[in-house]
């Protein structure tokens, strides 16, 4: 992890244990680096405000543009606020709430793969 917040989270990933037969990043290790950024996001946020949920990836789309031969980084941004606004609300009203988030996934400078992704996030009953 190279930076978590609730505003931005960065996760980077070594290339050697997530090699494919061809040398560059296994698709399945840069959709996995996404899908962890975004939920990590989303957790942050959540904790932040001081929202206690169980969060888990509903669906997600990967989009690969371009081979990774080196080190690579997740980077996934706060959705609009309010988009953000509206899950927290529907969180706190029915117990279940559902947000999109956008992660990037970079390499050498370049944009490798874009993902997008819904998280589903239900309330907990305070401990």
């Amino acid at each position: 992890m190279i930076e978590a917040g609730p505003d931005r989270v960065r996760i980077r990933a070594p290339l050697e244990p997530n090699l494919n037969h061809r040398s560059t990043a296994f698709g399945g290790s840069v959709a996995a680096l996404a899908v962890l950024s975004g939920w990590t996001l989303v957790h942050l946020r959540l904790a932040s405000q001081g929202l206690r949920a169980r969060t888990v990836i509903q669906e997600s789309t990967v989009r690969y543009d371009a081979p990774i031969h080196d080190v690579f980084d997740a980077v996934c941004e706060a959705p609009a606020a309010e988009a953000w606004a509206r899950f927290t609300r529907t969180l706190a009203r029915r117990g279940r709430g559902r947000v999109r988030v956008r992660a990037s996934v970079a390499s050498e400078g370049r944009v490798a793969a874009s993902f997008e992704g819904a998280y589903v996030s239900l309330a907990e009953a305070d401990a």
